[in-house]
């Protein structure tokens, strides 16, 4: 009886946890408007009319990739894909960021309330560079 307790309170408890982590997932990418931002950032204004197809393409991928991950689905393939993968999940994931950052206007307010207004550049170019910085660190050192 106990194990089927522990076994219940895990279900409620991933179930719970999904349902929070999807549900501010989708708040973001749906009050913010953040797809429409990130193809106007890409510069795909010409396929505008298209974001249902790239809304329902996001969520085909993460229905997909949750279908992988809890099946243990594995591609057999070669360490060279992984280049242009991660190179292409960078992109997105900087293009979601930047996008986030010009609906929220980050970087002006940051700016203006630490007064580097003449210095924005250089904030930038700082947040670039400790995001490169980071990474490198998790992918080659932290993680061997």
């Amino acid at each position: 009886m106990k194990d089927a307790a522990e076994t219940l309170l895990l279900i409620v408890l991933g179930l719970s946890g999904g349902l929070a982590v999807g549900g501010g997932m989708v708040s973001l990418l749906v009050v913010l408007d953040l797809i429409p931002r990130v193809m106007q950032l890409s510069g795909l204004t010409g396929r505008y009319k298209a974001v249902h197809l790239f809304e329902g393409a996001i969520v085909a991928g993460v229905l997909y990739w949750t279908a992988a991950d809890f099946n243990g689905w594995a591609l057999p393939l070669s360490p060279v894909f992984a280049l242009p993968t991660g190179l292409l999940q960078g992109v997105f994931i900087g293009m979601l960021a930047a996008a986030l950052t010009e609906v929220l206007n980050v970087l002006p307010i940051m700016a203006k309330r630490l007064n580097l207004a003449q210095g924005i550049g250089w904030l930038l170019m700082a947040m670039v560079f400790g995001k490169v910085a980071g990474s490198l660190f998790d992918w080659l050192i932290y993680r061997n």
